[in-house]
C-alpha cells in the first residue's frame, strides 16, 4: 500500500501493481479449488450412480430372460453415460431427459425424420443399395470377426456344444460351459480365447443367430473330442452331458457379408450359403 495526500490533506491508501497481482493469483488460486471440488463432487455422485442405478438394471435384466450379450453392452452404455456426466460432459437437460445436447431431438424433428424415409421409399428414383447401419458395423468388428463371418457365409450353420452336469431326471443340472466349437480354428482367428466374445458381438450386431437347431450328428463327434470340450466335461464331473446346437448366419448378416466382404477371394470357396 501506498499514501498518497488529497487536497484537504487527508492521506488515502491505494494498492500498489504487486497488490493487485498477488489479489488476481489468490483468485485464481480459489477458481482452481472450485474447480477440484466440483469435479470430486460430479465423481463422487458417479460412483454411487454406478453402484445403486447399475447394479439394479443388471440384476433386472437377468430376472428379465435377456441374454448376457444384451445386458453387457446395456451395462457398458450405462457405464459410459455416467463417466460422460462425472466430467461435466452430456449433463442432463432441464427437461429431464439426461441426454446430452448433442443429441437431444424433438419430437417434430423425429417425426419429419420418419415422413422424410416414408418420402424415400415410395420414390421408385431412390437407389439405396446397401443397408446403413453396413458402414458403421464394419466400425464395430474386430478383424478376426470379419473372418468369422466369411467362413459362417461360406460354410453355413456350424455345431456348437453345451457341457452340463448331469441330475436325476435333469432337475437342478448346472451348465458348466455353452457354445464350444470350432468356429475360430476353422476360420483362422489369431485370437482364440477371444472367440465366445467375438460371437456375442456378431449376436449383438444381429449378424449371426445361436439356434437350438442341429445340424449333422457326426460334426459333434469332431467338437466333442477338442481339448476345449474335454476340459469342460472333466469339469462337469461325474457322467457329464452335452447339448448339441448351432450357430448360423441371419439373414441381415448374409446380406452384410455378400455386401461388404470379399467372399471370392483366395482361400475361400464355394457359393454362399443361404
Amino acid at each position: 500500500m501506498r499514501a498518497v495526500a488529497k487536497g484537504n490533506g487527508d492521506m488515502v491508501e491505494h494498492a500498489t501493481d504487486d497488490e493487485h497481482n498477488d489479489v488476481g493469483i489468490i483468485d485464481g488460486v480459489s477458481g482452481l479449488a472450485r474447480v477440484a471440488v466440483t469435479g470430486w463432487w460430479r465423481a463422487t455422485t458417479a460412483v454411487v450412480e454406478t453402484t445403486v442405478g447399475t447394479g439394479s438394471k443388471i440384476v433386472k435384466s437377468a430376472l428379465s430372460g435377456a441374454s448376457p450379450a444384451q445386458i453387457v453392452d446395456e451395462t457398458a452404455t450405462e457405464l459410459r453415460g455416467i463417466a460422460q456426466r462425472s466430467l461435466g460432459f452430456g449433463d442432463p437437460q432441464p427437461n429431464g431427459t439426461g441426454s446430452s445436447s448433442r443429441h437431444s431431438c424433438s419430437e417434430q424433428e423425429l417425426r419429419a425424420r420418419g415422413a422424410a424415409l416414408l418420402q424415400r421409399s415410395a420414390d421408385v428414383r431412390s437407389n439405396d443399395d446397401m443397408h446403413p447401419a453396413y458402414e458403421r458395423i464394419l466400425e464395430e468388428i474386430a478383424p478376426d470377426e470379419a473372418r468369422i463371418l466369411k467362413f459362417l457365409a461360406l460354410n453355413g450353420a456350424q455345431p456348437t456344444v453345451d457341457v452340463r452336469t448331469t441330475r436325476p431326471f435333469g432337475v437342478g443340472s448346472e451348465l458348466v460351459a455353452e457354445r464350444l466349437s470350432m468356429i475360430g480354428e476353422e476360420s483362422g482367428c489369431r485370437h482364440l480365447d477371444r472367440i465366445n466374445a467375438y460371437l456375442n458381438n456378431l449376436f449383438r450386431l444381429g449378424l449371426l443367430w445361436f439356434s437350438k437347431e442341429k445340424v449333422e450328428p457326426s460334426r459333434y463327434q469332431v467338437v466333442e473330442v477338442q481339448p476345449i470340450v474335454t476340459d469342460a466335461m472333466k469339469r462337469a464331473g461325474r457322467s457329464p452331458s452335452t447339448v448339441h446346437r448351432s450357430v448360423h448366419l441371419t439373414p441381415f448378416g448374409v446380406d452384410f457379408c455378400k455386401t461388404c466382404l470379399p467372399l471370392d477371394s483366395p482361400g475361400y470357396g464355394g457359393p454362399i450359403m443361404l
